[in-house]
């Protein structure tokens, strides 16, 4: 690493949300970060620690409106704002600009499957086209060339990142893939919704979003560009009740008389040097705890009682890997810096 590091001006829009506070307190500590601007709509004027306590002993700007920034002052720009309100404002901003959004407004190539899911016209259909699907350790020449980098959702990591490669390699078939995942309430966002107050959401779990998740085309999307051939998934996520984390199981069908041994060494072969990829030990079990806090995601492989099956398991803290973190990590890419800056703090436990 060079003794000194030119410091790249970020904005931070959204800074108001989970994913937001998220990427505060990695890039406080980032070698190359220079947080210059965070916005928040409703809580512009406000100091960041009223917002968020926990950050109060950092030294950051008051939070303030989109259009009172001066793109002047920024190099790169993370986008945290909800679903549906990203696309004009990107669209808005400077040419010169290098920006990862975080949310799904621009992670599916086909403008007809954006409307279909989400409901309403994309409204930025040019820089659709433009924007790079950044699930870091399968495109990371797409990344390093981008100028808006789409931040994979956090069901799409936890459940890509081991599937992707068993596809590539046709050790699994592409039909019958079941997914079973689960994340804490946090992947719900910030804003007071009842279906998550305390009492709606403890002692107690539920699916949500049964089959109809918009996560789902997301994942056929990147499933069958693997595949080389259309493919969909039964997928169905469930709320439990912890702060963060996301456990995903996955059935899927063995291709070629391979065994779930084979799955896990390929998947070890696979991803033997990715600092952000652990793949564990026959009949080791992951956990979310085991990740919490981290950019990490742990995988494990089992075989199921049913012939010719095999369980896949993979943990992830929703709010890094899946989420700020992974939009650190792609911007280290993006602008040629050592991947895992920023990124190097150890899982919290317990």
């Amino acid at each position: 690493m060079p003794e000194t590091i030119d410091r790249v001006r970020i904005a931070i829009l959204g800074a108001s949300g989970y994913t937001g506070a998220e990427l505060v307190r990695m890039l406080a500590r980032h070698p190359a970060a220079d947080l210059r601007v965070l916005t928040a709509e409703r809580q512009a004027g406000k100091p960041l620690s009223d917002v968020f306590p926990h950050l109060g002993y950092l030294k950051m700007p008051d939070l303030v409106k989109v259009d009172q920034v001066d793109w002047s002052e920024i190099d790169f720009v993370f986008c945290g704002l909800p679903h549906g309100t990203t696309q004009e404002i990107i669209a808005a901003l400077p040419h010169t600009l290098r920006i990862v959004d975080l949310s799904a407004d621009f992670r599916l190539a086909d403008a007809a499957t954006y409307a279909e899911w989400y409901g309403h016209e994309h409204r930025a259909v040019e820089l659709q086209r433009e924007a790079v699907y950044g699930l870091t350790e399968f495109n990371r020449q797409g990344v390093r060339a981008a100028r808006l980098v789409a931040n994979p959702g956090c069901y799409p990591t936890a459940t890509l990142i081991p599937l992707l490669p068993l596809l590539l390699d046709g050790l699994i078939e592409s039909e019958d893939i079941i997914v079973d995942a689960k994340s804490g309430v946090s992947g719900a966002g910030r804003d007071a919704k009842q279906q998550n107050l305390f009492c709606e959401v403890s002692e107690g779990m539920h699916a949500y979003g049964v089959g109809h998740h918009r996560h789902m085309p997301e994942m056929e999307q990147e499933l069958s560009l693997a595949a080389g051939k259309p493919v969909t998934m039964a997928f169905t996520p469930h709320l439990i009740p912890m702060n963060r984390g996301e456990f995903v199981t996955t059935y899927v069908r063995l291709a070629g008389g391979n065994t779930a041994d084979d799955l896990r060494a390929a998947l070890a072969a696979r991803f033997e040097n990715e600092p952000f990829v652990q793949v564990l030990g026959a009949g080791v079990v992951p956990h979310t705890k085991h990740v919490r806090g981290s950019n990490q995601i742990h995988i494990s492989v089992f075989p199921d009682r049913l012939k010719g099956r095999a369980i896949v398991l993979s943990v992830i803290d929703n709010l890094v890997k899946g989420a700020s973190g992974q939009a650190i990590q792609n911007m280290n890419v993006m602008l040629g810096l050592i991947e895992t800056m920023g990124l190097e703090q150890a899982p919290l436990f317990p």
